[in-house]
């Protein structure tokens, strides 16, 4: 097997179904974000605050380049912004599987808690209305990217369970 990436909107849910698939799958489990607070020894978003985001997505694209080569048989999870920037989403599909894991704004929203909204620098501050508005204007940008991916699972009408079972049976093909 080759490393399965999972793409998509930051609160989709990459983290929690790569574990599942992980354990299913019997390989490693890798989650770019919390390799990147590893190696700079600070939050996703203080990295963003005090690097800026250029900083930000080098040292992303870097984590990306160590999963690929240490990897192997992996699930990695993404950073919700990593496969729009520069070749990172041609990158993965080239030496993977790539898996985006669409919901819409409406849903990724009434799933992040409230400690999920304060560690993401750009949601904060944002009452529903604004992070629902905000949230489907960037990621109709994002789309294009994540659209690229081998695999796209509509998991709004499906529970966690659900999306790994899709997931399981798409790779058995």
């Amino acid at each position: 097997m080759k490393p399965l990436f999972l793409i998509g909107y930051m609160g989709c849910g990459k983290s929690t179904l790569g574990r599942k698939l992980a354990r299913r799958l019997n390989v490693a489990f890798t989650d770019t974000d919390s390799l990147v607070e590893q190696r700079e020894g600070a939050s996703v978003a203080d990295v963003f605050r005090y690097e800026g985001e250029e900083r930000f997505r080098e040292v992303e694209r870097e984590i990306l380049e160590q999963a690929i080569a240490e990897s192997g048989d992996a699930v990695v999870s993404t950073g919700g912004g990593l496969p729009v920037w520069r070749d990172n989403m041609a990158r993965m599909n080239a030496v993977g599987y790539t898996v985006y894991l669409r919901r819409s704004a409406g849903r990724i929203a009434s799933r992040l808690s409230p400690y999920g909204r304060q560690k993401r620098p750009r949601l904060r501050g944002l009452n529903d209305a604004e992070l629902i508005e905000f949230m489907a204007r960037d990621m109709a940008v994002r789309e294009p990217f994540y659209a690229q991916a081998h695999l796209v699972v509509d998991c709004d009408s499906l529970s966690d369970d659900e999306v790994v079972e899709h997931i399981l049976k798409r790779l058995e093909n």
